[in-house]
């Protein structure tokens, strides 16, 4: 298949647009209209990295971490990003990375661990603002539900669990038509009033290109009315974290074995087990402390994450159950998010999973 019809399918539920601003998710080496055989799935790429995808006879890596993080000015030899970037153009091997865009969708790697764990009614831990917009237009009688389903194809109209949401108000407008024009309705320097319909979506600002070219391909008039109003409501499908509940509360430290087991997990570092059951549950895989004022505030018993500092260790003592379950062992699960759905979406599709252990953290 062509590589930007699996990228596409990615992007459907990790748009890159959640990424965040010091990330480089996307397409990092390769052409959209390259033929793809088949596709590794990794966690980190190294050299060995890609000589496993040449062995196995992949012409497509797609990663979680991007081995090009920071602004590459030189291609010097030595360097791992370097060398990996030299051998993928070499062998024509292309190399999609799918980081923190996947980590912040309701439908990505916590949600995934959230499943591992069996928690139920998940939700995003801390919603991200700033990401939602209203459309309005206006259509003459006739056309709202031509125009209106074009706007929800697009991806428009859908808040929370619910889709197809619009809200519409009957009015008139008025207008007149100049000599230059080609009018739908009316006569050319005549007054006239037209009875209409006011639709108005809601829809998230990475769509908002593929939204008006939807609307004037739809609508019936050469001059399309519509107003783009930015909102200040918080976007449920995006954000840091998760949090769900446990079917049946559990004592601390069965929790804690549980999820050594179900996670595939050695070693977890804790604060003091508390002398409550544990049933409303935080998680964010990776980097999470940032996130603790977040699982207090929603009342989580616990909160599970990587890379926790001393101090965040003795701020949330006696206040809610810290567990360090480690970078690599929480996001190791993205090669089977990927591979599952991958295979779900195209079935005759190769997708191979690595079998490289890439943790660079050992333990004695």
């Amino acid at each position: 298949m062509k590589l930007k019809e699996l990228t596409s399918f990615l992007e459907s539920f990790a748009p890159l647009a959640f990424q965040e601003d010091y990330d480089n998710s996307g397409l990092l080496a390769g052409l959209p209209e390259q033929d793809i055989t088949a596709a590794l799935v990794c966690l980190d790429i190294t050299p060995a990295t890609v000589d496993e995808a040449l062995s196995r006879g992949c012409n497509l890596i797609i990663s979680h971490h991007p081995f090009i993080f920071h602004g590459l000015k030189k291609v010097e030899p030595g360097k791992p990003e370097s060398d990996i970037l030299v051998k993928v153009i070499k062998h024509d091997i292309a190399v999609y990375a799918i980081h923190t865009n996947i980590d912040n969708s309701i439908a990505g790697l916590n949600e995934f661990l959230c499943g591992k764990l069996g928690l139920t009614t998940v939700k995003i831990l801390s919603e991200r603002g700033g990401m939602l917009s209203k459309l309005v237009t206006f259509t003459p009688h006739g056309y709202t539900d031509k125009v209106r389903q074009a706007l929800f194809d697009a991806g428009a109209g859908v808040i929370g669990k619910y889709d197809l949401c619009s809200y519409n108000v009957e009015g008139q407008g008025t207008f007149r038509a100049s000599a230059g024009s080609s009018p739908f309705v009316g006569e050319k320097n005549v007054p006239h009033v037209e009875k209409e319909t006011r639709i108005e979506v809601v829809f998230p600002n990475y769509i908002k290109g593929k939204l008006v070219n939807a609307l004037l391909a739809a609508h019936p008039y050469e001059e399309v009315a519509f107003d783009i109003y930015p909102l200040s409501n918080s976007f449920p499908s995006c954000g840091s974290g998760m949090l769900g509940k446990l079917t049946k509360p559990m004592k601390p430290e069965d929790f804690l074995e549980m999820l050594k087991k179900k996670l595939k997990i050695t070693l977890v570092r804790h604060t003091e087990l508390p002398d409550r059951k544990i049933g409303k549950v935080a998680i964010c895989s990776g980097s999470g402390s940032f996130l603790i004022p977040d699982a207090l505030k929603a009342g989580a018993d616990v909160f599970l994450t990587s890379d926790l500092k001393y101090h965040d260790f003795f701020d949330a003592s006696q206040r809610i159950l810290l567990a360090d379950i480690g970078h690599y062992e929480s996001e190791q699960w993205i090669k089977d998010l990927l591979t599952e759905r991958l295979i779900e979406k195209f079935p005759t599709f190769a997708v191979l999973s690595s079998g490289l252990h890439t943790n660079p953290v050992h333990y004695l």
